[in-house]
């Protein structure tokens, strides 16, 4: 038995032990001087690692008497949260090194990070989701405030720990009901009690857990940690904030709402379809009058949460398929987008006003042209993949009878659009200004083109991954 269930958590087992082994090794070396090679040889491991949870078992298993599960939704989101933490680290690699930012644990950070969300998405039990949620959660805090001479990366750092604790607190209390009137921390027995007829007092357990994972996906009105932590962390950090925790806190959402609340979709689908439509208008409102481009794409991440939202909102197969669809292009328009926020400097110091892209296009018009697509994709402008992706959760929130839910996100995305828009009016019609240098580190336009390409030519079969999320979706709905 105990052999069977360490070969279900072998990727996790590997990780970890590859993160401690590293933090061995780079103490009883020249540290921080193999800082470069060490993240680099981190983005091969986590590619390593998902091709193995790719190609390798892929019949459901379980793992420790149900509190791990290895289905075909963890290994879908698994896979995706390992590939979006491995370009992160590669894109990070010189921009940290060139500001002194690139120590050894940095890497290693990101690994206990990404072991954490590994372990949430595969949870079966509330002290096992604990504690992945918690190490990813202590890991995050520490790489947030990494830069020490910085007043708002420290302010980041902080205030992140104390809006996390309170979510912590608040999920914790959520967890002791669930158990007190469920009689069990198994997702299995919840369901089962659940189903039987949930008291007031699982239901407020329900309530409380919801406002937890809220707070992770930067849900409102729980989002108020994102803007701040998004400015103040280094702008690598800030990208890796963006993809990978949102996918894995997402499917951590989805995992307990259905493996243990599924037999009442009824009482949380509209608590969750409140989340998505608050989310949707905040983040669309109070971007219009963002001039930081790392603040407007942290009010850009909760209007598109919203939209992902929308998607299990539907409390169906089809409303998960489109949620697991939404967040990859999500995660790949980021990669794309923060790649060329990277970039942007002039004489070495990192820009962020969005006013200093005025007429980029006359000075670099093939970036100006891919960032162009991926403003388009995120606003969801036909036919770009972004707005497949709006498509999919619109239909599912439609066909669940959320008629007002997709009304209300094509309101939202028409708002939305014009912050995406006015940064591509200012790349072509804006006034002619020396604002940035427009050199770009090879690595940065390798992932900026990429990305603007898979949002051009993926509408021909997103890249095969409709399918895949429809096999997630079908072991976690059935």
């Amino acid at each position: 038995m105990i052999s069977a269930d360490i070969q279900i958590v072998l990727p996790e087992l590997l990780l970890s032990a590859y993160a401690m082994l590293g933090l061995i090794v780079a103490v009883y070396t020249s540290k921080d001087g193999m800082a470069a090679a060490l993240t680099w040889i981190t983005a091969a491991v986590f590619v390593a690692v998902a091709l193995y949870i790719g190609y390798g078992p892929s019949e459901d298993r379980t793992a420790f008497f149900g509190s791990f599960n290895d289905d075909g939704f963890a290994r879908f989101s698994k896979v995706v949260i390992l590939l979006s933490a491995a370009a992160v680290l590669v894109m990070s690699q010189s921009y940290m090194e060139r500001r002194g930012l690139l120590r050894f644990e940095y890497p290693m950070l990101v690994t206990l990070a990404s072991v954490g969300m590994m372990v949430m998405v595969s949870a079966g039990d509330l002290i096992v989701l604990y504690m992945g949620l918690e190490l990813q959660s202590l890991a995050l805090y520490v790489v947030a405030s990494l830069r020490r001479d910085s007043i708002k990366s420290t302010e980041a750092g902080l205030k992140y720990f104390v809006l996390g604790a309170l979510s912590s607190g608040l999920l914790l209390y959520g967890a002791s009901l669930t158990y007190g009137f469920a009689g069990t921390t198994l997702f299995s027995g919840i369901f089962v009690a659940a189903s039987d007829g949930a008291s007031l007092g699982l239901l407020f357990g329900l309530v409380f857990l919801v406002a937890g994972f809220a707070f992770k996906v930067s849900a409102a009105p729980f989002h108020m940690w994102t803007p701040d932590v998004y400015e103040g962390a280094p702008t690598p950090v800030t990208a890796f904030f963006a993809t990978a925790p949102k996918m894995a806190a997402m499917a951590l959402f989805a995992r307990v709402v259905f493996d243990a609340f599924g037999g009442i979709v009824g009482d949380w689908q509209q608590i969750v379809a409140f989340l998505s439509v608050v989310s949707m208008f905040l983040g669309a409102i109070a971007a219009i009058g963002q001039r930081n481009i790392k603040r407007l794409m942290a009010y850009s991440s909760i209007t598109h949460m919203g939209f992902a939202l929308m998607g299990l909102a539907a409390g169906t197969a089809f409303g998960v398929q489109a949620m697991l669809v939404y967040m990859v292009i999500y995660v790949a328009m980021n990669v794309g987008t923060f790649a060329f926020i990277l970039s942007m400097e002039k004489d070495g110091t990192p820009v962020t006003d969005i006013d200093s892209l005025q007429m980029y296009s006359a000075r670099e018009p093939l970036k100006a042209v891919a960032l162009l697509i991926l403003m388009f994709s995120l606003a969801g402008v036909p036919p770009l993949v972004g707005f497949f992706g709006k498509f999919y959760v619109l239909q599912a929130a439609y066909g669940a009878g959320l008629t007002w839910l997709a009304v209300a996100g094509v309101v939202a995305s028409v708002i939305a659009a014009f912050y995406y828009l006015r940064i591509v009016y200012y790349m072509y019609f804006g006034e002619d200004r020396e604002a940035l240098d427009g050199k770009m580190n090879p690595v940065l336009w390798v992932f900026l083109v990429a990305s603007a390409f898979t949002m051009t030519f993926g509408v021909v079969n997103l890249f095969g991954i409709e399918p895949l999320a429809a096999a997630a979706a079908a072991t976690l709905v059935n």
